[in-house]
């Protein structure tokens, strides 16, 4: 049984697909803040909620269940009609 259920991530999310891209660069985040402990860098995130999970992708799904991590819809660029790209050189 997975905790958080994924009837309540899919809640927080539009799609399943949202849900795994979300969950996969919190989880890769999550990762790299544990990896770069010991070396005193500090740019990085730590998780968001207390956890006794130890995966990184068990952590990201818990911070999205808890409202900590939320999806940014990004906006494609529009392209304008009469303007080409030159290519410089």
């Amino acid at each position: 049984m997975i905790n958080p259920p994924i009837e309540e991530l899919l809640a927080r999310v539009d799609s399943k697909f949202s849900l795994v891209t979300l969950g996969a660069r919190r989880a890769r985040q999550v990762n790299s803040y544990f990896n770069q402990l010991g070396e005193g860098l500090g740019s990085l995130v730590p998780p968001q909620v207390a956890s006794t999970a130890r995966k990184p992708l068990s952590i990201s799904f818990e911070e999205i269940a808890a409202d900590k991590i939320v999806a940014v819809p990004v906006e494609e660029p529009v392209a304008v009609e009469g303007v080409e790209d030159e290519p410089e050189g």
